[in-house]
């Protein structure tokens, strides 16, 4: 399988999707982490987590699928939402939380 087809099933296998570095208990950058604070604060208790350190082919091939450049990576209903920038600022203006009630 194709690692766009390996990233494409990942997206749609559930809601909330967040391609990170580490996992949501173990976070391996800052940005990660934000991003996972950032979805608990939204009131998102469960979401998956692939973690790109485990995977060189998926941690290129998720900069290449959304084409954007870093990690993390958030996706809903497998749309990509953005960064961990774009995160915040939806966050803070409440476009976050509307987007993973929908």
């Amino acid at each position: 399988m194709a690692i766009q087809d390996v990233i494409k099933a990942e997206i749609t296998k559930t809601k909330v999707v967040l391609f990170m570095k580490g996992s949501p208990d173990f976070p391996q950058c800052g940005f990660s982490s934000n991003a996972c604070n950032i979805l608990r604060a939204c009131g998102v208790e469960e979401f998956h987590t692939v973690n790109v350190l485990e995977d060189p082919d998926i941690r290129q091939g998720i900069k290449e699928y959304a084409n954007w450049p870093t990690i993390p990576q958030l996706y809903v209903n497998g749309e990509f939402v953005g960064g961990s920038d774009i995160m915040i600022e939806m966050y803070k203006s409440g476009e976050l939380k509307k987007v993973l009630q929908d």
